[in-house]
């Protein structure tokens, strides 16, 4: 048996000598020690987090934390860097200055991991059981610095920018007790308890630090506070903060489509999972655009105008609706992947078509039955919607799912071939499956059942209760299968995981409508053109203009893209003509007599003219009656009773 072995191993030996030797050039250095995962046991004692945001003028955050119950030995605090809700690694720690550490009123040597740059160690002495931390936040004052959340007239406290924590620990488990200095007279809204206010000092009641970096405030000189549903056992308000004060009037017509909203979530879901919800709102042009989802509030970041020309205010009043479901869908209900214990834990964001998708559906659904959109609004938006993806190409290539990655690959910054590349689809597309499983629950049924059963299944929790209950692709499917039988796993799963050329747009025959294009532009298109000033020819010439003239957007293989122009050109000439909108729509409408449209463009330092042969006129998407059949959208649009 000895020899045999013996041979065994020369035979080894001879056949992999490589194995076993290095190969010429240098080895990896080691790692560091890996930081220290978050453990579900409690830290020992309170933080207290005390934020002096008083410096309107240079936007500076001053931070101080007590921090007991350290012990002796290394210790390492984290600054997030996982926020939930932003759906990628997002934490502002470029922003964080000035940190000093303290113990026993002596300075502690800190060093940032060199891998975990959101990870600082401090080797505690002995005899120190608390540390004493300062830094600034030192937040934009451009915009091109990051989102601006300070100006004179407001700011934006998100928690999680201002606060340290210890490695190691559940964020559940960190108890927390917040102070924030404001400037002198201002309010503030937070779904927060206050526990004291003295002057310009506001004291909260200690709380976890998963529930106050879900916590955020607005706080303002000019500052409202409207009851959405007075005597409420589980009050819901509308904090509102704004550059001037007439900003504020909202008139009795406009507080009840939000109060609506209220009425009809209720209806929907049946139960409000929140002791308390809170929707701040900031009426500005001067802080920086948000809308940002948290399970006992929301930050809502609108135009001027909001309150007082609600009308004309239709790019902004989805948003509401939109970040009021997440309550439910997101916040109390969450992918499984998507709740991590603690900020500094990956996020994976697969089931975001269900997070984002069915908000979005969701949530167009709510301001229609709410009045929040008319129903012709909510119709003409629709329209858009399955345009865009019955002309989208990426979808040739890439599956839906892996655009949930699009936050983490491309950070949210522009693309040049937007509909190729494809970008977060899971909002718009992920809208337009949920119609079609709700079209189809309603057929399937005989108008029985509806999406809406599902709501009230699946997201039922227990009134005044904000805990997270998590959910997975087979929880989805189960409970489908529990409102209405069906093989919903291949049903989703070819509209998800698979690549599909076409679009999701069964729904529209079953509802009773169709996707045609006319030459008119709904008023919808109109609207969402004058606000963003520019002009969409997408699905003519293949491309959007701004109001400068500037291409925005191109389709891929569409009339332009064939001509070689790319986001940046500028459009100088039409035909011979200097540009104008209603030069080029007269030369695209010209066109379909078959005279090329010819363009004078620039890009950059080259001039040159294109000569591009189109000749199907304009083309702007709406919805159209299929005669005969059911109208099931009017159905699903409608406010309950």
């Amino acid at each position: 048996m000895k020899s045999t072995l013996l041979a065994f191993a020369s035979a080894l030996t001879i056949c992999t000598p490589l194995a076993a030797e290095p190969s010429d050039g240098p080895q990896p250095y080691p790692m560091p020690p890996a930081i220290a995962a978050p453990r579900d046991v409690a830290w020992p004692g309170v933080i207290r987090l005390e934020v002096d945001a008083s410096d309107t003028a240079r936007r500076i955050f001053q931070v101080k934390q007590t921090l007991p119950g350290v012990k002796t030995g290394r210790l390492t605090l984290l600054y997030p860097e996982w926020l939930p809700g932003k759906h990628y690694d997002f934490g502002s720690i470029d922003k964080l200055a000035g940190l000093v550490v303290r113990g026993n009123d002596k300075v502690l040597a800190w060093v940032r991991d060199p891998v975990n740059v959101f990870a600082f160690h401090v080797d505690v002495p002995q005899g120190v059981s608390e540390l004493k931390i300062e830094f600034q936040f030192v937040s934009p004052t451009a915009a091109n610095q990051g989102r601006v959340v300070v100006t004179p007239e407001m700011l934006n406290l998100q928690w999680g920018m201002v606060a340290l924590y210890p490695a190691g620990y559940y964020t559940r488990r960190i108890m927390v007790e917040p102070s924030v200095k404001l400037p002198a007279g201002w309010n503030y809204g937070v779904a927060l308890d206050t526990a004291s206010r003295d002057g310009d000092i506001a004291r909260f009641k200690p709380i976890t630090l998963e529930t106050l970096v879900d916590s955020p405030m607005f706080a303002g000189r000019y500052f409202k506070q409207y009851d959405l549903d007075p005597g409420a056992k589980y009050p819901v308000r509308m904090n509102v903060i704004a550059d001037t004060p007439a900003e504020l009037a909202a008139d009795a017509k406009t507080l009840d489509k939000h109060k609506a909203l209220i009425q009809q979530a209720d209806k929907l879901f049946g139960v409000r999972n929140f002791d308390r919800y809170d929707f701040l709102v900031a009426i500005t042009d001067r802080l920086g655009d948000i809308g940002l989802e948290h399970h006992r509030s929301s930050e809502n970041g609108v135009a001027t105008g909001y309150f007082t020309e609600f009308d004309q205010a239709i790019g902004d009043r989805g948003l509401l609706p939109h970040e009021y479901v997440h309550s439910w869908n997101g916040k109390y209900r969450r992918p499984a992947e998507l709740w991590t214990p603690s900020f500094n834990v990956p996020m994976r964001g697969s089931l975001l078509w269900v997070y984002e998708g069915l908000t979005s559906y969701w949530g167009d659904v709510l301001g229609a039955r709410s009045g929040m959109s008319s129903k012709q609004e909510s119709l003409e938006s629709l329209a858009l919607t399955a345009a865009q993806y019955e002309n989208q190409t990426g979808r040739r290539w890439r599956q839906l799912e892996d655009t949930t990655f699009d936050p983490i690959l491309a950070r949210r910054l522009p693309q040049p071939w937007r509909g190729y590349q494809r970008s977060e689809d899971y909002y718009q597309e992920g809208l337009l499956i949920w119609l079609d499983a709700d079209t189809l629950i309603r057929e399937k049924s005989g108008g029985r059942k509806s999406l809406d059963d599902f709501g009230r299944q699946f997201f039922a929790g227990k009134d005044g209760q904000y805990v997270v209950s998590p959910y997975t692709f087979d929880d989805v499917v189960t409970a489908l299968n529990a409102v209405q039988p069906h093989d919903w796993a291949t049903f989703l799963t070819a509209r998800v995981k698979d690549v599909a050329p076409s679009a999701p747009l069964d729904s529209l025959a079953r509802t009773g409508w169709k996707l045609v294009y006319t030459d008119t532009p709904t008023a919808y298109v109109k609207a969402v053109e004058g606000i963003s000033k520019s002009t969409g020819l997408t699905y003519s010439l293949g491309l959007s203009l701004s109001r400068d003239a500037d291409v925005t957007g191109v389709l891929w293989e569409g009339p332009a893209f064939n001509a070689g122009i790319t986001v940046s050109t500028k459009v100088l000439a039409v035909n011979g003509f200097a540009f104008s909108t209603e030069r080029l729509k007269a030369a695209i409408t010209e066109g379909k007599t078959g005279k090329p449209i010819e363009l004078l463009v620039r890009n950059g330092d080259h001039f040159r003219t294109v000569s591009i042969p189109y000749a199907g006129g304009l083309r702007y998407p709406k919805l159209e009656r299929i005669d005969g059949t059911p109208d099931m959208l009017s159905r699903i649009f409608e406010a309950r009773k």
